[in-house]
């Protein structure tokens, strides 16, 4: 986790008991988008595009839940924990799509690789925060 993200949550007037688990999901989020971001930039420079598009389409999905789910988890003054499990769970299904696709192609390409890696992580740490949501 970056340091700037741990001293943002610290500096907050309102400390969640999952305070752990929200850094947590943050950083992976944040980390995910990024990989996901990466490997469809990687996808689309391969000399087989065309067989990728599924992969590239995943990527930008999940790149694109994965910032959106970050933004709304870290947004600790009141937040609506329905709009907050609605995002959890949409990253973890984006991010399951996304590793699952990327797998396929993990033993050709590294970036897909790291993707699913980066995917798993995420979806899990989603995950974890999730079940303590009230």
């Amino acid at each position: 986790m970056t340091r700037h993200l741990q001293a943002m949550l610290d500096s907050q007037p309102r400390h969640p008991s999952a305070q752990d688990l929200i850094a947590r999901c943050i950083a992976a989020c944040l980390d995910c988008s990024a990989a996901c971001t990466g490997c469809a930039d990687a996808c689309l420079a391969e000399e087989n595009v065309r067989h990728l598009a599924a992969c590239i389409r995943l990527d930008l999905d999940c790149a694109d839940l994965c910032g959106a789910t970050a933004r709304v988890v870290g947004r600790l003054t009141r937040p609506n924990k329905a709009t907050m499990a609605a995002a959890l769970q949409a990253c973890i299904a984006a991010c399951q799509a996304c590793a699952a696709e990327c797998e396929g192609h993990a033993a050709m390409h590294a970036h897909c690789r790291v993707c699913a890696e980066a995917c798993r992580d995420c979806a899990e740490a989603c995950q974890d925060l999730l079940d303590v949501v009230p």
